[in-house]
C-alpha cells in the first residue's frame, strides 16, 4: 500500500514536472527573444536610477547628514559616491556624451539628487551610443578590473550601485523611514509620475 502511495505521488510529481516544462518552453517561444544586450543593459540602467532616485528622495533633506557610525559617509556622501562613480566608470565606455560637472562636496538635498540623475543621465547617453557589436568590445578600464567589455563594465557599475543601496537602506529605516521597494505599489511611483 506505502509502495503504491509512493508511486502514485512519483508519478505525479513526474507529471507536473513534464507539464511545467511544457509550459515553460510555451513560454519561451511566445517571448520576445530580440531584445539585445544593449537593450537589456539599458532598461536595467534606466530602472537603476528610478530605484536610486526613489530612495534618495525618501531621505528627509535634514537627514542628509546622517552617518551610522562616525567614520562613515553621511547619507548625502553616500548618493553622490554613487553619483561620482556612474562617472568615473562610465567614462571607460569611451562615447562622445559630455560627462557632466557634478559638485561632490554638495550638501543639499536638491544638488545631490541633481547629481545623481545627471550621472545616470550620462550613462544613459553613453548606453545608447552604442551598437549591439561595440557593446561587447573591449575597452581599457583601470588597474583593478582591467581590460573589461563594455557590457561588463556597465554590470560590474549596476552591482556597486545596488552594494550602495543596501547601505543606504539602514540609513533611512534608521531615521525611520521605509525604502520604496517596501513601500505599497502607489507609493513605489518615481515622484515625476505620482
Amino acid at each position: 500500500m506505502k509502495r503504491r502511495r509512493l508511486a502514485e505521488g512519483l508519478a505525479g510529481a513526474i507529471l507536473a514536472l513534464g507539464t511545467s516544462k511544457t509550459g515553460a518552453a510555451q513560454s519561451l517561444a511566445t517571448h520576445d527573444s530580440s531584445a539585445t544586450m544593449k537593450q537589456e543593459l539599458l532598461k536595467d540602467w534606466v530602472e537603476m536610477k528610478t530605484t536610486m532616485m526613489m530612495l534618495a528622495d525618501a531621505m528627509p533633506e535634514d537627514k542628509y547628514s546622517f552617518k551610522t557610525t562616525p567614520p562613515q559617509r553621511d547619507f548625502g556622501q553616500q548618493v553622490l559616491h554613487v553619483a561620482g562613480g556612474n562617472l568615473i566608470n562610465m567614462a571607460f565606455l569611451r562615447g562622445k556624451a559630455t560627462p557632466p560637472r557634478i559638485n561632490r562636496q554638495a550638501t543639499s538635498k536638491a544638488e545631490i539628487m541633481k547629481a545623481l540623475a545627471d550621472s545616470f543621465d550620462y550613462g544613459t547617453a553613453l548606453i545608447k551610443e552604442q551598437t549591439d557589436q561595440s557593446i561587447f568590445e573591449t575597452v581599457q578600464t583601470n588597474e583593478l578590473r582591467g581590460p573589461s567589455s563594455r557590457a561588463r563594465v556597465i554590470y560590474l557599475l549596476l552591482g556597486h550601485c545596488w552594494d550602495i543601496y543596501g547601505q543606504m537602506v539602514v540609513y533611512l529605516r534608521l531615521n525611520g523611514g521605509v525604502p520604496p521597494a517596501s513601500q505599497p505599489q502607489v507609493l513605489r511611483e518615481p515622484p515625476e509620475k505620482r
